[in-house]
């Protein structure tokens, strides 16, 4: 999956609103501010996972724990165009719902969560 079907992806996640926080060449998705999918400036992406995710992709080595934010469960592909884009595209609704869990329930309601 290339920067553009990640976009796609995640915008059409409910609620999901995309900004560029570190400059125009990263994109970062959110929802209720918070951020749950980045995309860096040389194509690598990066998002939230569950605790067990997490040890398994990393374990398996298909994917790396990412820059700054590993301890929060987080992990980064160098190349999301060599995982199936069915399986990335999933990756990134748990992703979604991981944080927007997170959130408070007005805000879930006001984005149509709840």
């Amino acid at each position: 999956m290339d920067r553009a079907g990640i976009g796609k992806v995640c915008l059409a996640l409910p609620g999901a609103t995309l900004d560029h926080p570190f400059g125009d060449d990263h994109d970062a998705y959110r929802i209720g501010g918070k951020i749950f999918v980045m995309v860096g400036g040389e194509g690598g992406v990066s998002f939230k996972v569950s605790d067990i995710a997490y040890a398994v992709l990393t374990e398996e080595g298909r994917a790396r724990p990412a820059p700054y934010l590993a301890r929060a469960k987080w992990v980064n592909l160098p190349d999301p165009a060599a995982w199936p884009d069915d399986e990335l595209a999933e990756h990134f609704a748990i992703a979604h719902s991981i944080i927007a869990a997170k959130l408070t329930r007005k805000q879930r309601a006001e984005l149509g969560l709840a």
